[in-house]
């Protein structure tokens, strides 16, 4: 599915990348001030990268689309593994999004900037035989080719950005497994010049470079507007592209700049970081006590 956005401009394209909302533990001032930044400013488009519930439950979903559909900005929503259902099984297995269908155009939308493409990449499913808890990502390889289809049927010179919720990160260097066939995902991205990857999951910010076979691929990931924290305060990525080249700014209401913001790898999970290896960003704003999972 596609979405057209109406920019007849030349020159930078802005988009907010926004992530983790998390209804049902959202943080209403982040929220109130994100939706005022994009009222004033008007975004050429905003790319939800996934997270919009706390547990899928329907008042938080319903909370989630009219927050979304108020937006008068291009959009396309990614789905996270806390917008799958937790607790009816049947609808997990058998009709995952269909809580989402007040926003089903929206969701894994293509969205068509000039010479930009934002391309959807799902790393969400319904199960995961490898291992449990199914929190963490898996690009199938139907999902991947689904992805890199749409990446071929662009018209040449396009400039691409991947919107997903999963960074791609498929092994921590401690070994811990992220998500699955990831490093085969990013060698495809990489191979098709891809100009950045968008992602949330981990609640902490990062902009980081992964060499791959076939290249670099940037990560771009966004932290969250959510009470449960990791180690930064509540933030969104404004990014900027100006012909080949991608800025990011992590904006927050705490005026942190962003580097103080951004973590320097992937970590395990979006709980605050507990062992001396999980990474922290400088700004450390490390919840003393986990965050309340409702």
């Amino acid at each position: 599915m596609h979405g057209q956005a109406a920019v007849m401009r030349n020159g930078p394209l802005r988009l907010f990348h926004i992530s983790d909302i998390h209804f049902g533990l959202e943080d209403t001032r982040a929220l109130d001030w994100v939706k005022s930044c994009i009222e004033t400013e008007k975004p050429d488009a905003i790319a939800i990268t996934g997270d919009l519930t706390m547990r899928a439950r329907h008042p938080e979903f319903r909370a989630a689309c009219e927050w979304i559909t108020a937006l008068k900005v291009p959009v396309t929503v990614e789905v996270g593994n806390h917008d799958i259902p937790y607790f009816n099984l049947y609808q997990r297995f058998f009709a995952p999004y269909k809580r989402f269908k007040a926003i089903e155009r929206l969701v894994e939308t293509e969205l068509d900037l000039p010479d930009l493409a934002i391309v959807p990449l799902r790393t969400t499913t319904r199960a995961q035989y490898q291992r449990f808890p199914w929190s963490n990502g898996w690009v199938t390889e139907r999902a991947l080719r689904h992805t890199l289809d749409a990446i071929d049927a662009l018209p040449s010179g396009t400039r691409i950005l991947i919107a997903c919720h999963h960074p791609l990160t498929e092994r921590r260097a401690d070994g811990k497994l992220l998500t699955i066939n990831g490093t085969r995902a990013m060698e495809a991205l990489a191979g098709r010049k891809v100009m950045g990857v968008l992602s949330g999951h981990v609640h902490d910010a990062f902009d980081l470079t992964e060499q791959t076979a076939a290249g670099p691929l940037r990560m771009i990931g966004a932290g969250t507007l959510s009470k449960r924290i990791r180690s930064t305060p509540p933030s969104f990525n404004e990014i900027v592209v100006e012909g080949d080249q991608v800025r990011v700014t992590a904006r927050n209401l705490a005026k942190v700049p962003t580097r103080a913001m951004q973590i320097d790898e992937v970590p395990e999970n979006a709980l605050p970081p507990r062992e001396p290896r999980e990474p922290v960003a400088p700004i450390a704003t490390v919840p003393p006590v986990d965050p309340p999972v409702h």
